[in-house]
């Protein structure tokens, strides 16, 4: 692909994977964050789903993307609650369960509330940014986007900022490698659990909404598409660093938009070919970065106090 053709793929390709990307990557982070406090969140497909579905419908009822963000951090922290309650405090493993049973909900729910009909949500502004923009091929793929993906980003290094800074880091950090030292020093590891796993709920469940509101403009039954799952692999490939995160969901990105891309420059592929990509580099990179993955020597084990 040369001269003109080559140069609408690539950036149809970019642009496709930066939105595919944004989802993935508030997933990753949020699953890291639980990662770090030593809870292994598998239930975050389903705060994915609830973030999706209350954030399309916060968006198409009040004709505002910023509320839908708002309702779509409200689903995934009120099943995060769920999660804190069971997971983190009764120590019942419940997250597969609420993945299978947001599922269900939320394709019930859209069915009764739409019957089978999909509305649409009206085209996304967008922010563009000075020169950048200009760029060929890359100018209007990366900096010709919606404002939420440039604070997606932002968050990124925030976060960055925060494990390695803040006293908040250092307690998540400690949750997850030495829980009991953490206790010594007063600080109620349980909690600080529970703060972990209600933050990746809001994180999982912008990410559902951005998926719904900005990535396809409406809301299908499991649109997340095992999104949350990836997000898991995400968190545990990066080993902590949050930047490792935004390069692995830009990878995943470019697989998810291929299918787009290769449309929009005319290339018969059949799409189930295209959509088994991504899965596919998740077991190459595990394949070939798994087994140094460093995780939290407390990830999944069971805290209680004055145990030894």
């Amino acid at each position: 692909m040369t001269g003109l053709f080559g140069e609408v793929f690539l950036s149809a390709l970019l642009f496709g994977a930066v939105t595919a990307a944004i989802p993935l990557l508030l997933a990753g982070l949020g699953e890291q964050m639980s990662e770090k406090a030593g809870v292994l969140n598998i239930g975050i497909e389903g705060m994915m789903l609830a973030g999706a579905y209350l954030g399309f419908v916060g968006a198409f009822y009040s004709g505002s993307l910023w509320l839908g963000f708002l309702t779509g951090a409200g689903g995934g922290i009120a099943v995060a609650l769920v999660m804190a309650l069971l997971c983190v405090r009764i120590q019942i493993v419940i997250g597969i369960a609420l993945t299978l049973g947001l599922e269900g909900l939320t394709a019930l729910l859209h069915h009764f509330q739409f019957s089978r009909s999909y509305p649409r949500l009206p085209a996304v502004d967008v922010t563009v940014i000075p020169l950048l923009s200009d760029i060929p091929v890359i100018g209007p793929a990366l900096f010709r986007q919606h404002l939420s993906v440039y604070l997606a980003v932002a968050l990124v290094f925030a976060m960055g900022y925060v494990y390695r800074r803040t006293q908040l880091g250092l307690n998540l950090q400690a949750a997850g490698d030495k829980p009991a030292a953490l206790d010594v020093a007063g600080i109620d590891v349980v909690r600080t659990r529970t703060i972990a796993v209600l933050t990746t709920g809001a994180l999982a469940g912008l990410g559902g909404a951005f998926l719904a509101n900005v990535g396809a403009g409406l809301f299908i039954p499991f649109i997340t598409n095992g999104a949350g799952f990836l997000g898991i692999v995400l968190a545990m490939l990066a080993r902590g660093r949050p930047v490792w995160v935004l390069f692995g969901a830009l990878l995943f990105g470019v697989c998810l938009s291929l299918t787009t891309a290769m449309q929009v420059a005319g290339i018969n592929i059949p799409t189930d070919v295209i959509q088994m990509l991504p899965f596919l580099a998740v077991m190459i990179m595990l394949v070939l970065f798994g087994r140094r993955a460093s995780l939290p020597a407390a990830l999944g084990i069971r805290y209680e106090r004055g145990a030894r």
